[in-house]
C-alpha cells in the first residue's frame, strides 16, 4: 500500500495541511514526526527500502532502537506534502543502538529529516517511556500569538499556563499540567533537545521563546487541538492586553479548582496563586 493511502499517512498529510492554512508554517516553517506503528509498517513494508546509507541523529535514543518515523523534511514546505508526499515527507529507521538513522522512504529528490529531528527523537523517547507508548505524535508549529506573548510575559511557566488557563474556560481541562517555557536557544541541536526533554516529562506544551510551540500528544487530532487551543487562548489574550494591561474581571483560582473537580483533572496547585 503507498503511504499515502494508508489512515496514519492521510492523518498526517491532514494535519500538515491544517497547519499550512492556520499560517502556522510560513516558507519551510515548523516540523512533524510521527512514531508509526509495528502493524502500519507491515501495510508499507514493500515500499520500503534498507539500502540507504546510516546517518548520525546528533543525539542517542536507545528506548527507540529500531522504531519508525514519518517525519517532514529539511527545507520543505507543509504546503507541498498533500500535492507530493514522497518529495516532502520521509519515513526513518533508528538503528539498533539508538544512534543513527537511515531514510526508508520519501525525500526522492534528496535531502534530510527535518534539522529538529534530535528535538523530535529525544521527546517522542520520553513520552514513550512517560505514557506507556500512547504518544506518538511530536508537532512544531510557529503561531504568531504565541510567539507574541514570549515578548510581553515573564519566561516562566507558571505566569503562561495561568494566563492562557484564564482566557478560555476549557483552557485547564486541555491542558491542565500546564505549558512549560523554554527561554531562547539555538534551534536544531542537542542542547534545545536535552532542554525540550527535560520539560516534556511533565507537559504537553512547550513554548520556545521568539520561537514556536512544540507539543505532544496520543494522535494527529488530540495533538493538533492542543495546540490549536493554546494558540486560540494566546489570540485572545493579545486582544485583551492590546485592550488594557488590567483585566476587570477574570476567573479566580477557587474558580479553577471548582472547574478541577467539576471535569475530575488534577489542577497543581503552583498555577492556583492569589494575584
Amino acid at each position: 500500500m503507498q503511504i499515502a493511502e494508508t489512515e496514519f499517512g492521510k492523518g498526517f498529510i491532514k494535519m500538515c495541511m491544517d497547519g499550512h492554512r492556520m499560517g502556522w508554517h510560513e516558507r519551510n516553517g515548523g516540523n512533524f514526526s510521527y512514531r508509526i506503528r509495528p502493524e502500519e509498517i507491515e501495510q508499507i513494508r514493500e515500499n520500503l527500502n534498507d539500502t540507504d546509507m546510516w546517518r548520525e541523529i546528533g543525539t542517542e535514543v536507545p528506548d527507540l532502537a529500531g522504531e519508525y518515523f514519518l517525519v517532514t523534511g529539511s527545507g520543505k514546505f507543509f504546503g507541498n506534502t498533500e500535492a507530493d508526499p514522497e518529495g516532502n515527507l520521509a519515513v526513518i529507521e533508528i538503528d539498533e543502538q539508538g544512534r543513527r538513522y537511515r531514510i526508508c522512504w520519501g525525500l526522492r529528490d534528496g535531502g534530510v529529516p527535518t534539522s529538529e529531528l534530535p528535538s523530535h527523537l529525544m521527546n517522542h523517547e520520553v513520552k514513550k517511556k512517560r505514557t506507556n507508548g500512547k504518544h506518538r505524535v511530536i508537532y512544531h508549529c510557529h503561531p504568531a500569538n504565541i510567539i507574541a506573548l514570549t515578548f510581553v510575559l515573564p519566561l516562566k511557566e507558571e505566569v503562561f499556563t495561568r494566563e492562557l488557563w484564564e482566557m478560555m474556560t476549557e483552557c485547564p481541562v486541555i491542558f491542565p499540567d500546564g505549558i512549560a517555557v523554554i527561554p531562547w536557544m539555538v534551534p536544531g541541536g542537542k542542547e534545545i533537545a536535552v532542554e525540550s526533554s527535560r520539560y516534556i516529562k511533565n507537559h504537553d506544551v512547550i513554548i520556545w521563546a521568539h520561537h514556536g510551540m512544540f507539543c505532544s500528544g496520543e494522535d494527529f487530532d488530540q495533538t493538533f487541538g492542543l495546540a490549536h487551543t493554546v494558540e486560540k487562548a494566546a489570540e485572545i489574550l493579545c486582544k485583551v492586553l492590546a485592550v488594557t494591561p488590567v483585566k476587570r474581571q477574570t476567573i479566580p483560582a477557587e474558580g479553577f479548582r471548582k472547574l478541577g473537580e467539576a471535569f475530575q483533572v488534577s489542577l497543581p496547585e503552583k498555577f492556583l496563586y492569589e494575584k
